[in-house]
């Protein structure tokens, strides 16, 4: 069994930081992938950012230049360093990982954390 726990958020008013973390534990071989989604009240999720196990980044346009991914693959940890806050940013922010697991076969195993609420005020 795999787990993601996300913490870090809460409330900041506009213009503020906030940096969201997500560690994974449980059984598992490694992980690949990992991504930040969000769900802001009365809209869908949606893809922020991911990070490749080999470090390769991608953000979604309306984060470009003020939120950053980054990873402590030893601490199989990810992070969300967010800036600049606006108040469209606001919703429940979500750890997603792409796992292998080899027991007792070997898989891929997608793990969702069960979110952390950020709420950016005006």
């Amino acid at each position: 069994q795999v787990q993601l726990v996300e913490s870090g958020g809460g409330l900041v008013q506009a213009g503020g930081s906030l940096r969201l973390s997500c560690a994974a534990s449980g059984s598992f071989h490694s992980i690949n992938a990992m991504r930040w989604y969000r769900q802001a009240p009365g809209q869908e999720r949606e893809l922020v950012a991911s990070i490749t196990g080999g470090g390769s980044t991608n953000y979604a346009d309306p984060v470009k230049g003020r939120f950053t991914i980054s990873r402590d693959s030893a601490k199989n940890t990810v992070y969300l360093q967010m800036n600049s806050l606006k108040p469209d940013d606001t919703g429940v922010y979500y750890c997603n990982a792409d796992t292998i697991v080899i027991d007792p076969y070997t898989r891929f195993r997608a793990v969702w954390g069960r979110g952390t609420l950020v709420t950016v005020s005006s």
